[in-house]
């Protein structure tokens, strides 16, 4: 019974892994890093670690929306 719990989990960790991440989340991923990156260098705050994930069509989409709103937000704020 010990193996077929172990067996089990081994089998729902594998199916969980393979499903991999949705197209919307890899957007507001890369949106949310681009806004950051958009904000914080714009309004010269400091440096923003990102995720970088530029292989992936989403993430980069979400990038560049999220680092022009970040920007626009920033320039907003000084006005």
């Amino acid at each position: 019974m010990k193996f077929l719990n172990s067996l089990l989990l081994v089998i729902i960790s594998a199916i969980m892994i393979s499903c991999g991440e949705s197209q919307d989340s890899a957007y507001d991923r890369g949106y949310d890093d681009g806004y950051a990156v958009g904000y914080n260098t714009t309004c010269q705050i400091r440096s923003t670690l990102i995720a970088g994930d530029w292989d992936n069509k989403h993430y980069s989409r979400g990038y560049a929306d999220g680092n022009s709103a970040g920007t626009q937000a920033c320039l907003n704020k000084n006005n």
